[in-house]
């Protein structure tokens, strides 16, 4: 009986390792992705990425008016 208890003590520290690396691993890929898209200084508005407000948006936005 000891044995089946060490091992699925074992196995559910194994878990929560493996679930703590994984958070990790995801939480430094959307930091490190976050910095890489912020645009150089001097970069001219053509070149960024991200929202920007066009006359398709403005259109779509006078169409959902109340």
């Amino acid at each position: 009986m000891k044995d089946v208890q060490a091992s699925r003590r074992g196995f559910f520290k194994a878990v929560a390792i493996g679930g703590a690396t994984a958070a990790a691993a995801v939480a430094t890929t959307i930091v490190g992705e976050r910095k890489a898209s912020t645009p150089a200084l001097g970069a001219s508005a053509s070149t960024q990425t991200g929202y920007r407000e066009t006359e398709h948006i403005r259109q779509y936005y006078r169409t959902t008016q109340v």
